[in-house]
């Protein structure tokens, strides 16, 4: 795995916690927290899409 820039922890009131993270050739990633060796990748744009739309409560569920 490339290296990745990891940014700090976003944690909900239960405890889920994800870390969003880029690397160098400009790939997103998105994983839990401890488990980001199992990282999603996509494009930056694809990964800042789904957490706005989660965001402006179109997909709250999967929070």
């Amino acid at each position: 795995m490339s290296d990745i820039a990891w940014d700090a922890p976003f944690c909900q009131d239960s405890g889920s916690c994800f870390r969003l993270g880029t690397d160098s050739d400009g790939n997103a990633y998105i994983a839990v927290k401890g488990q980001e060796d199992q990282a999603i990748t996509d494009s930056r744009a694809a990964l800042r899409t789904l957490i706005l739309d989660i965001k402006a409560g179109k997909a709250d569920h999967l929070l």
